[in-house]
């Protein structure tokens, strides 16, 4: 990809080709009259995508009406009640990994955004969201030092392209024990429930009660007996294989728990852990399911900005706080000779090939948040505004969440190719989602049964749209030349995921926040 001062010139034409093109098209990408986008309805939608993602059996006001019952007998194998929880993109597995990942971002937007999330009128939507995942959670925690990491095979769901509610394939449930560890799936799940426990600690105090002492109890677990997931479940491993390691999730777990609870112990954890598990010594560029060193170090910083330590842990809060810099400033592209995450001609943060897409939108959750923690600790008593301290000059928190602005914008539809990422937002968007239960006729519809190839057949090569459109699905998204192909076989691009979306709720209801009070 092109560097320095070229991607900076051909940037800017692309950016001035960009609105010649939305003007002509009278806002292709979705947003109104003015310059900014419609960021309620794009909350809207984003909490609607997880129904459509949802396993088991469908409440009564699940307002996406073309998804039906399925994974009626996920466990039953096993003698475990697996039902519920969410399939994680296209396919029809439950993968725990990625699930907790999705349900502890969905509560962290909750927690730091709730008010916006409830003046937008979706707090009822956002407590049944995060609810779907951690119901599953607790029926997957079976045993102290047991739980439950995945059900449904990806190789053979893989073979097979079926709607949910006709699934042929495996459902085969797979553990992590005592004998089997796996660290980073507890952890994460330990952090899912912890920060849903905030969350629900007004609305439903036996609830919230209850998700604490799942997340304790998986967190003594992961602590006891470490181990790496995939190690333990092979399964997994071409799908979700956890390649930062534990280290990571059980810092984040304890970070979580410090938060949930208020014990000193979790923060002597996270302090004594912090150079051993990574925190302290991995600057790194990316969060997301899998490595989720930035979130944890932007979790640990708060502390310090807030002043919530004893003396003796700052030096070590201090490590962490310069390796959340580190991430921020590498989006910002102000991190001098220490390295910048890259950014297409279009401005789009780029990591890499495959679902490029959950960085933008993890990035866009961790800048808007710490625009935030920079705003309050550096409030009326302060001498002056905090500012993030970068290798190439100080930034203000109004800096960081521009960026936010234009990611979440870019994802919109503010981009060269004026497509929208989000799916049903805007008059261009992704028709052809690599999912399968999208690309099938609805039951509803339609109620005889497609098998595995009849479903390759008639529906996954068939060149038209989706018969069903999942909206707020944010997909793969364009690659590092801001080039796009609404290609159903092209799941790099056209997948969608739950943690692409899951950050953005918190997003889209500060950004809608922000623009309800400049118009005032």
């Amino acid at each position: 990809m092109a560097r320095g001062g070229s991607i900076k010139t051909l940037a800017s034409l692309c950016a001035v080709l960009m609105l010649f093109q939305l003007a002509a098209a009278g806002g292709s990408g979705g947003h109104g009259s003015g310059s900014s986008f419609d960021y309620k309805r794009a909350l809207h939608s984003s909490l609607l995508y997880f129904e459509a993602q949802r396993s088991g059996h469908l409440p009564y006001n699940q307002r996406v009406r073309w998804r039906g019952h399925s994974g009626l007998a996920d466990g039953l194998q096993q003698g475990v009640d697996l039902v519920g929880g969410y399939y994680d993109a296209g396919d029809n597995v439950k993968f725990g990994l990625p699930m907790a990942f999705t349900v502890t971002m969905l509560s962290w937007s909750a927690i730091e955004f709730g008010a916006e999330v409830a003046a937008a009128g979706e707090w009822r939507h956002v407590l049944e969201a995060i609810k779907w995942g951690t119901d599953y959670f607790v029926k997957a925690h079976t045993e102290p030092d047991v739980l439950w990491a995945e059900v449904g095979d990806g190789d053979t769901d893989h073979y097979c392209w079926q709607r949910p509610e006709d699934m042929t394939t495996s459902r085969q449930a797979y553990k992590v024990d005592r004998e089997n560890p796996g660290s980073d799936l507890v952890g994460e799940t330990a952090a899912a429930m912890a920060a849903a426990s905030i969350v629900f600690r007004r609305s439903n105090p036996h609830y919230s009660h209850l998700l604490l002492h799942h997340a304790e109890q998986l967190f003594e677990f992961g602590d006891k007996y470490r181990g790496k997931y995939d190690s333990s479940v092979s399964e997994v491993w071409r799908y979700y294989a956890s390649v930062s390691g534990y280290g990571d999730e059980m810092l984040w777990a304890a970070l979580w728990l410090h938060r949930a609870t208020g014990r000193a112990e979790y923060l002597d954890y996270a302090v004594a852990m912090a150079d051993e598990f990574g925190g302290t010594s991995w600057a790194i560029t990316e969060f997301s399911w899998d490595v989720k060193y930035a979130g944890l170090q932007i979790l640990a910083a708060k502390l310090l900005l807030e002043g919530r330590h004893r003396p003796e842990h700052r030096p070590t809060l201090e490590q962490y706080s310069s390796k959340a810099e580190h991430y921020l400033c590498a989006c910002l592209g102000k991190n001098g000779a220490a390295g910048n995450v890259n950014r297409t001609a279009g401005g789009m943060l780029y990591v890499r090939q495959w679902n490029n897409m959950q960085y933008v939108t993890n990035a866009a959750f961790l800048l808007t948040v710490y625009s935030r923690y920079l705003t309050a600790s550096g409030g009326a008593a302060a001498a002056e505004p905090a500012v993030l301290q970068c290798p190439d000059g100080p930034v203000g928190a109004g800096e960081l969440l521009a960026l936010a602005r234009a990611q979440a914008d870019y994802v919109l539809g503010a981009n060269p190719a004026g497509v929208s990422y989000m799916v049903g937002y805007g008059r261009r968007f992704p028709r052809r989602v690599h999912h399968r239960a999208a690309s099938i006729v609805s039951h509803r519809a339609d109620g005889r049964f497609v098998g595995c190839v009849q479903g390759y057949d008639h529906w996954f090569r068939r060149p038209g749209s989706n018969p069903n459109v999942v909206v707020g699905a944010i997909v793969g998204g364009p690659d590092h030349r801001d080039r796009f192909s609404d290609r159903r076989s092209n799941y790099m691009q056209t997948e969608a995921c739950t943690y692409n979306t899951a950050p953005m709720v918190g997003v889209f209801a500060h950004l809608h926040s922000e623009g309800a009070q400049e118009r005032k």
